[in-house]
């Protein structure tokens, strides 16, 4: 009788190990550690994931593309990149979709010294652009250019090296860039020199910045995975939102030779950029009217071909209602 007790007890021991086991998800980055990857580092540390069920573990990146190429293959669980990724890659039949949409506004801008005086998109008339080969953000500075009635016979772009960008504006080969108001913005700061940024959401170019993705199977198979892991991404944004110093230190336990305040300014930037004038107050809510804006401004300029509706590629199921 003794011997079937303690057989029992270790079943029932071995039975609650085994259902409070938490789920392993990794998650891949869309770059290397910045800003906009504080707030997952905050949400580990802090136990959100843990809170849910989630074993998490966050892998750098090298491009959103690549990002969601391999979350597609199944190497990673989740992934963060930028919505023009999202749709592209699952236009041509990868089985991804992004289930919150992070940043509703993008960080696409022209960034340039503030000496330089680049502050609406008529000063953009008789500069120089630096710009890399291949680059998105040349084609959709087509957007901006045409919202705005811009001539652009009047604008000259300087092809450089991705790398090279913010070093051809600084030595004032280019009056200006394109890339980020939450990275190559900064990367000029560090310097000691006032940078600009003239941000393509602002200026009737905006489309949906950065996004989590998944395999649309895992969404089919596992949902409540999917609802925990969006759950507790929006708690470590709302907490980074009210503690950003906190949130930044955390990742600097991580990666000890970040700049810290660059980093937090960074994070304030992305923070701003959560929002979207259709998106207001829900973290992860992406608005119709956004995403059909991003549909179409990348239909016309860089060449997507898809019938399918904007529910083809973000699901809102798992943000819960307010």
């Amino acid at each position: 009788m003794r011997a079937l007790r303690a057989l029992m007890l270790l079943l029932l021991a071995s039975f609650a190990t085994t259902s409070l086991a938490a789920d392993a998800v990794s998650f891949r980055l869309n770059w290397y550690l910045g800003g906009l990857h504080v707030p997952f580092y905050y949400g580990k540390e802090k136990g959100y994931y843990a809170a849910e069920g989630i074993d998490l573990a966050i892998n750098e990146g090298r491009g959103s593309a690549n990002t969601v190429q391999v979350v597609a293959a199944g190497s990673d669980t989740f992934g963060l990149a930028d919505s023009s990724s999202v749709i592209s890659t699952a236009a041509r039949g990868a089985d991804v979709k992004s289930v919150m949409s992070l940043l509703n506004s993008t960080g696409f801008s022209v960034v340039s010294l503030a000496e330089t005086g680049i502050k609406t998109p008529k000063d953009l008339e008789g500069k120089k652009l630096a710009v890399s080969a291949g680059d998105p953000l040349g084609q959709l500075f087509q957007a901006l250019a045409a919202h705005n009635k811009l001539d652009l016979s009047k604008i000259t772009m300087v092809q450089v090296d991705p790398a090279a960008k913010v070093v051809a504006v600084l030595e004032k080969r280019a009056d200006g860039l394109l890339g980020g108001a939450d990275d190559q913005y900064f990367l000029i700061k560090q310097r000691g020199v006032q940078p600009a940024a003239l941000r393509f959401s602002e200026n009737g170019a905006n489309i949906v910045g950065m996004t989590i993705v998944t395999k649309t199977d895992l969404i089919k198979s596992n949902p409540d995975l999917v609802r925990r892991f969006v759950r507790a991404t929006i708690k470590s944004w709302e907490e980074s939102k009210k503690n950003p110093g906190a949130a930044v230190d955390a990742a600097l336990k991580v990666k000890p030779d970040l700049n810290r305040q660059s980093t937090l300014e960074q994070l304030q930037v992305d923070i701003e950029l959560l929002d979207s004038p259709n998106s207001k107050g829900r973290i992860g809510w992406g608005a119709q009217a956004d995403w059909d804006q991003t549909l179409d401004l990348l239909k016309k300029y860089r060449d997507l071909k898809t019938t399918e509706p904007w529910t083809a590629f973000h699901t809102n199921e798992f943000v819960t209602a307010k």
